[in-house]
C-alpha cells in the first residue's frame, strides 16, 4: 500500500521525519533534551509546551506521513490528544454525538467534563451512520466515533459518517488506535481529524505513554492553540523513543494481523468460547465494511467470551501476560469489565456488550501456534 507521495508504508516508517545527525552524520535523529532556547533572531520561539521542539516536530512529521496528514501534534497520553481535539472544537452551548462503544476512558471523561463546561452530547449506536444524522441538532459542531471499537471491535461505516458530518458542515473526529495508521487512514475517507493512542501500536513495546492528533493544518492549528494552554506536551526523549518505535511499526502490526486472525479462526472453533469479535472473521457484521476500510489488515485486537470462568482462565494462561493496555510486541490479555470499562455502570456495559465473561486479548508477535497451545492448555 503506497501514500500519497509514492512510498509505501514500510519505507514511509522508515525514513519520513528521521532527519539523522547532520554535525556527526548519524543515520538516527539525536535527543534535543533542551526547555530553554534563545529568542532573538527567530520568528517562533521554541517551548516544549509549545509541542515545537526538534525531536517533537521529528515524531509528528513520520506520524502524520503514515496518516496521509498536512500536520499534527503529538500529546503525553492518548486521553490527552483525544480530549483537546474535542475541546478545541467546542464551546459553551455547543453539541457533540458520540458512538455510545468507544473506550471506557473516553466515554467517562465526557459524561464526566463535558457538562461541566455546558457542552451537550448524545450518544448514538454507531452500527448505522444514519443514527448519527438523526441526532443532528442546530448546535451540534463535533462527530466522534471509533473503529474498530474498544473493546468489542464493532465497525462503523469511516466514509459513511465522514460525509454526513461534512454535508452538516460538522468536524469528525476518530479515535485510529485499534487500527493503527498501518491498517486505516481514516483521512483518506473524509474524516476531518485522527487521533492516536500512541501508547499502543505506534509505541509497540509497553514502555512509552503518548498520543497523537493529526489533520489539515488549519485544523492542528485550532488544537494547538488550545493544546498550550492544557499543557499536555511530550518530553524529548519520549518523541525520541517514539520515532525509533515507528520505524518497526508497519512489520509489528502486519505480523499481529497475522496472528490475530489464526487466533480468531481458533476461538470460534472451540465449544468452550462464546463469541468471538474480530472483523476478519467472515460472520463479523461488520467484515465487509472493515474490509473495504482497513485496507492494511483487521489488526491485532479480539475479544471473546469464556463460557465457564474467565478470571479462572486467564489466572492459568503462562505465555500471554494480564495485564491492562494493549499493542504492545508481548500478548496480553484483559478483562474489560474490570479494567477499561470500570466506571461504567454494569448496565452501559451490557448494553455494548461488555460482559464478566468477555476478555479482551491485544495479539502481540509470538508465534501463532504457541499462543494457541497456551490458550488451549489454560481452558483445559
Amino acid at each position: 500500500m503506497s501514500s500519497s507521495n509514492g512510498f509505501s508504508k514500510l519505507t514511509q516508517s522508515v525514513h519520513a521525519g528521521s532527519h539523522g545527525d547532520p554535525q556527526y552524520k548519524g543515520t538516527t535523529s539525536p535527543v534535543f533534551p533542551s526547555s530553554a532556547y534563545d529568542y532573538e533572531g527567530t520568528s517562533v520561539s521554541l517551548y516544549p509546551r509549545y509541542f515545537n521542539t526538534p525531536n517533537n516536530k521529528f515524531v509528528t512529521e513520520k506520524l502524520a506521513a503514515l496518516e496521509n496528514a498536512e500536520d499534527g501534534i503529538v500529546f503525553s497520553s492518548g486521553m490527552a490528544a483525544i480530549l483537546t481535539s474535542i475541546f478545541a472544537m467546542l464551546k459553551k452551548g455547543d453539541h457533540a454525538i458520540f458512538q455510545n462503544d468507544l473506550y471506557g476512558g473516553t466515554h467517562h471523561a465526557i459524561v464526566k467534563e463535558m457538562p461541566r463546561y455546558g457542552i451537550d452530547h448524545t450518544f448514538v449506536d454507531g452500527a448505522d451512520p444514519a443514527n448519527f444524522e438523526k441526532a443532528i441538532r442546530k448546535e451540534t459542531r463535533v462527530i466522534y466515533i471509533e473503529t474498530p471499537s474498544n473493546p468489542t471491535l464493532k465497525i462503523t461505516d469511516i466514509g459513511a459518517v465522514a460525509a454526513i458530518a461534512k454535508k452538516h458542515g460538522l468536524i469528525s473526529i476518530i479515535d485510529n488506535t485499534f487500527a493503527s495508521p498501518v491498517n486505516q487512514n481514516p483521512i483518506d475517507l473524509g474524516i476531518d481529524i485522527v487521533t492516536h493512542s500512541g501508547t499502543k501500536y505506534i509505541g509497540g513495546h509497553s514502555d512509552i505513554c503518548c498520543g497523537a492528533a493529526l489533520a489539515s493544518r488549519e485544523l492542528i492549528t485550532r488544537i494547538w492553540e488550545s493544546a498550550i494552554h492544557f499543557g499536555g506536551s511530550l518530553d524529548a526523549h519520549t518523541c525520541w523513543l517514539v520515532e525509533r518505535s515507528l520505524k518497526t511499526m508497519v512489520l509489528r502490526v502486519r505480523q499481529q494481523n497475522q496472528n490475530a486472525l489464526a487466533l480468531a479462526q481458533y476461538l470460534k472453533s472451540d465449544s468452550r468460547i462464546g463469541k468471538v469479535y474480530y472483523p476478519g472473521l467472515t460472520d463479523h457484521p461488520g467484515h465487509a465494511i472493515a474490509k473495504a476500510q482497513m485496507p492494511g489488515g483487521f489488526g491485532g485486537m479480539l475479544s471473546f467470551e469464556v463460557k465457564n470462568d474467565a478470571a479462572r482462565f486467564m489466572g492459568n494462561l503462562k505465555l500471554i501476560h494480564r495485564a491492562i493496555s494493549l499493542g504492545g510486541v508481548e500478548s496480553t490479555i484483559t478483562s474489560p469489565a474490570k479494567t477499561s470499562h470500570v466506571k461504567m455502570s454494569p448496565a452501559e456495559r451490557l448494553a455494548i456488550g461488555v460482559t464478566d465473561q468477555l476478555v479482551r486479548l491485544s495479539v502481540g508477535i509470538e508465534e501463532a501456534d504457541d499462543l494457541i497451545s497456551d490458550i488451549k492448555q489454560a481452558l483445559n
